[in-house]
Order: C-alpha cells, then structure tokens, then sequence
C-alpha cells in the first residue's frame, strides 16, 4: 500500500508524540525485539554509507543516536536530526565523556532546514515509514546532498519466502505488540509498528520511488532473511574519489 494513502495517522503531532512516549525503553525494546540483530544492521548501514573522515553527514530520524554514534566512529562529521526532542536529548547523553561527536539538529523530514547539497551522505534507519509523505522526504534528501552523495536506509520488509513470512507476521502481529505494551508506558506504538511496516512500499517499490525521486543507481539488499531491507542509491553528479 502507497505510504501517501495511508490509514495511520502520520501527522507530525501524532509521530512526535508516539516516540516521546517511547523513548525511555526505546533502546531496550529495539535490543530485545531483534534479538540484538539491530546492531549488526546499523554497522552494515554505515559500512555502505562508507562516510570518510572530515565528510560531512546527516542521519535524519536519528532517535536516539544509534546509527549517528557508529557512523561517526569513521571520523565523519555527523549531524544527528530529529523532530521528537525526547528522543534526540537521549542521543547526547550516549556520546563518551568530554567528546561531542555529533551535531544535533531539530529537524522535521519534509522540510530540512540545511541549504542545497551540504551532505555528502544521509542516512535514516527505520524513520521513512513514519512520514506522512514519502516522496516529500525523498525529495528533500536528495535536495540537501551534495551531487554524487549517498543515501543509505534500512527500513523493515515482510520476508518473502512464504514459510517464513506466516511465522514472521504471526510474531510481528501477535507477540511484538504484547511485549511492548508489558514492558513501554506507550505500548501503542508497537501495534502501530507492524501495521507501518505493512504499508510501506516493499523492494523494488521504495527503489522506485527513489528514483522518482532523482537518485540514480538505487538498489536494496535483504537482510536476516529479508525482515530488513538496505536501500542505497546516490544523487547524480561526480562522484569523489
């Protein structure tokens, strides 16, 4: 189902609310969920990314700083943005003592508020599914990279092997939602979690509409037996080194 078309509601007040309710267990629900999977996932995130030292990039719905903290074990400049401030205060409290890695930035996907082509790279790690307009988002990624940056985003998928796929919705419908109403004061959120993932655009649909939205070679690889997908494309123009 076109994420534009949504039934969830997305708004901003909606969205913004939904994560400060869960941003004291957030971190200990994505560890116990995934069974830690989601480690592994965001170093492959930044392993494509491939940020090199004195880069400037963005990882947008950066939560609680994640994927912002192992991107910047590279030496890049990273700047962490989001719009829930709860989460993003969380985000500062993780960088090592006496060292700020990261730049944090209030920031709201569909309109980024940095000029034209500063990133050489953006990043979002499970943030996509939650805008109201994806191609809005897109559009506004691409605008803010510079030309031959990359975008690298991982987002939940629904498996493909039908054997898998039974077990995988039965988990994602059933338990994820009853574990986190027991252990997150905004349990909601994880009935909302599949429901999200079911309509966002799968596979070759997200890299269509990244390249609707202007980014060329844009491609996904399936992870943990294709519950995850790694999109990455980047925006056309020379490419460093």
């Amino acid at each position: 189902m076109d994420v534009s078309t949504s039934s969830l509601d997305k708004s901003s007040r909606a969205i913004r609310e939904m994560f400060a309710g869960v941003a004291p267990r957030y971190d200990l629900l994505n560890r116990l969920l995934s069974g830690r999977r989601d480690v592994a996932w965001r170093n492959r995130a930044a392993r494509r990314l491939g940020a090199r030292p004195g880069e400037t990039v963005l990882d947008l719905c950066c939560g609680t700083g994640d994927q912002a903290l192992t991107i910047a074990r590279s030496g890049a400049r990273v700047v962490a943005a989001d719009f829930c401030l709860p989460m993003l205060s969380l985000t500062r409290t993780k960088e090592p003592k006496g060292a700020r890695r990261l730049e944090l930035a209030t920031a709201d996907a569909l309109a980024l508020p940095f000029p034209e082509g500063r990133f050489a790279g953006v990043t979002v790690s499970f943030g996509l599914r939650n805008v109201a307009d994806l191609d809005r988002a897109l559009t506004e990624i691409h605008r803010v990279l510079a030309p031959g940056g990359r975008i690298v985003v991982l987002e939940f998928a629904l498996p493909k092997a039908a054997w898998f796929r039974g077990l995988y919705l039965f988990y994602f419908r059933r338990i994820l939602p009853v574990v986190g109403r027991w252990l997150s004061p905004r349990g909601s959120a994880y009935g909302y979690l599949p429901a999200s993932v079911l309509e966002f655009p799968q596979r070759e649909g997200f890299t269509a509409r990244m390249g609707a939205a202007g980014f060329a070679a844009s491609a996904y690889e399936s992870l943990t037996l294709g519950t995850v997908c790694l999109y990455s494309g980047r925006k056309g123009g020379p490419v460093d080194g």
